[in-house]
């Protein structure tokens, strides 16, 4: 499912983080131990894949993507059919260059925002899932409808 894609994301990037990382960084922070480095090539090799399978929605002539803000969303895609909103609880972090530095033990709660697209009959939904405000993933559904009263 989508989360757990997102779940081996991250632990894939923990563990090339494990071995390219800075090390005093890293002995404070939960990450596995080291990997024969036959391992680390196997892991090296399925990233690559693990992107790939991110899902982008096109949007006039401009791709949204993983990261976009909902301002940037709704500039370029308009209003969205449907809006779910939630909470979930996560660790808090830093994200410093592109590293993901979690502290503290207790959890915070973060707002989660589910628009779904609905671009008519000729062409496919999309639902898009904000996490504190910016584009954590993009899922394509079945087909459109036509929006009630036309």
């Amino acid at each position: 499912g989508p989360d757990r894609s997102s779940r081996l994301k991250r632990y894939l990037a923990s563990i090339v983080e494990a071995f390219i990382g800075d090390s005093d960084l890293l002995s404070h922070s939960p990450i596995m131990p080291p990997f024969p480095s036959l391992t680390l090539a196997v892991v090296l090799a399925l990233v690559p894949l693990t992107s790939a399978q991110a899902d982008a929605m096109r949007c006039g002539t401009r791709i949204i993507s993983e990261g976009a803000t909902r301002t940037m969303v709704r500039d370029l895609c308009g209003e969205p059919y449907d809006v779910t909103t939630r909470s979930i609880l996560r660790r808090p972090y830093y994200n410093v260059h592109g590293r993901i530095v979690y502290f503290g033990d207790g959890l915070i709660e973060v707002p989660v925002e589910i628009w779904t697209y609905n671009f008519g009959p000729y062409k496919l939904m999309r639902r898009v899932r904000f996490v504190d405000g910016l584009v954590e993933e993009i899922e394509t559904l079945g087909y459109g409808h036509r929006a009630q009263g036309e």
